[in-house]
C-alpha cells in the first residue's frame, strides 16, 4: 500500500514539473527573461559608452568628445531610455560645436 502512495506522489510531482515547465516555455517566462537580459546588456553597453565618453572628453580632442557624446545619445537610444537620451544629444550638440561642427 505504501509503494503505491509514492508512485501516486511521483505521479503527482511529474505532472507539477511538465506543467510548470511548459508555463515557463509557452506562457511567457522564457519570454520575459530574455527582455530583462536584453535591458541589462543594453544598460551595460550605454554605462560603458560613457566610460569612454570621458576617456575622449579627458584624453582626446573636441572631435573625439562630439563623436562619443553620440555615441552614447545612441545607447541610450537603444536602451529606449529618453531622459538620458535627450540629455546626450544636448552634451553632443555642445561638443560638436565646440568641435567647430554645429548644428549636429
Amino acid at each position: 500500500m505504501a509503494e503505491k502512495k509514492t508512485n501516486v506522489g511521483r505521479v503527482i510531482a511529474g505532472i507539477v514539473f511538465a506543467i510548470a515547465i511548459a508555463w515557463y516555455f509557452f506562457g511567457g517566462g522564457l519570454e520575459k527573461q530574455a527582455a530583462e537580459n536584453m535591458q541589462g546588456i543594453e544598460d551595460q553597453v550605454a554605462s560603458d559608452a560613457v566610460k569612454q565618453y570621458e576617456i575622449a572628453k579627458r584624453d582626446g580632442s573636441q572631435m573625439d568628445a562630439c563623436v562619443h557624446a553620440g555615441m552614447v545619445a545612441a545607447a541610450y537610444l537603444q536602451a529606449k531610455d529618453e531622459p538620458n537620451y535627450q540629455q546626450w544629444k544636448a552634451t553632443e550638440r555642445s561638443d560638436c560645436a565646440a568641435a567647430g561642427m554645429p548644428g549636429q
